[in-house]
């Protein structure tokens, strides 16, 4: 489980296209000697296992259902990610619950500057399930933020500095493809109401 506190951008130096179409990606950031064969890391908000190391990368394996449902296909050599270890179980609670698990691709349709923050606003599918609401939590690339405004199918979110200078927020424009995973209580709300 995480929080949607993104700990830190990590560079994606390798990439390379495995047998079935699926990609492992090599990983540069700073905590990669802490990690552990097997230990789960989101990256942009997808939980991926660590498989192996070489020299100063990490290595981390996306399937195609992976690609298929989130960004990580568009991910280029060179390119910043966003990365939260689990959280321990003594650890603090500062996003909101994250699974790691992307409910889809939004598009980013507008970015607007407004005295030192940034509204961002994004659209998403029409389907059950993909619910936000106006104060509500959401969790895009990673990061767990409040919902501004919320729509059937856009919301609008704003970025502080530190959001915006320690993610890859600062990279995300207009047409951007960003993975969002949706607030589990509302998925589970909506399930039980068209039950």
């Amino acid at each position: 489980m995480f929080t949607g506190i993104v700990e830190e951008l990590g560079i994606v130096k390798k990439i390379e296209i495995l047998s079935g179409g699926n990609i492992e990606f090599g990983v540069e950031c700073s905590f990669w000697q802490e990690l552990t064969l097997g230990q789960s890391i989101a990256h942009n908000g997808v939980c991926l296992t660590v498989t192996r190391f070489d020299q100063n990368l990490y290595f981390v394996t996306a399937i195609v259902e992976t690609l298929s449902k989130t960004n990580l296909g568009t991910i280029r050599g060179g390119d910043e990610i966003n990365l939260e270890r689990c959280m321990p179980a003594n650890g603090r609670f500062d996003g909101h619950i994250v699974q790691g698990h992307v409910d889809t691709v939004g598009i980013c349709e507008d970015v607007t500057q407004n005295e030192g923050s940034w509204l961002f606003v994004f659209s998403h599918p029409l389907q059950t399930g993909y619910i936000t609401v106006t104060k509500g939590s959401i969790c895009v690339n990673g990061a767990s933020l409040t919902v501004v405004n919320s729509e059937k199918d856009n919301f609008s979110v704003a970025i502080i500095p530190y959001t915006h200078a320690h993610t890859n927020f600062k990279n995300i424009q207009k047409g951007s493809e960003v993975n969002l995973e949706f607030d589990i209580l509302g998925k589970y709300i909506a399930k039980m109401q068209h039950n």
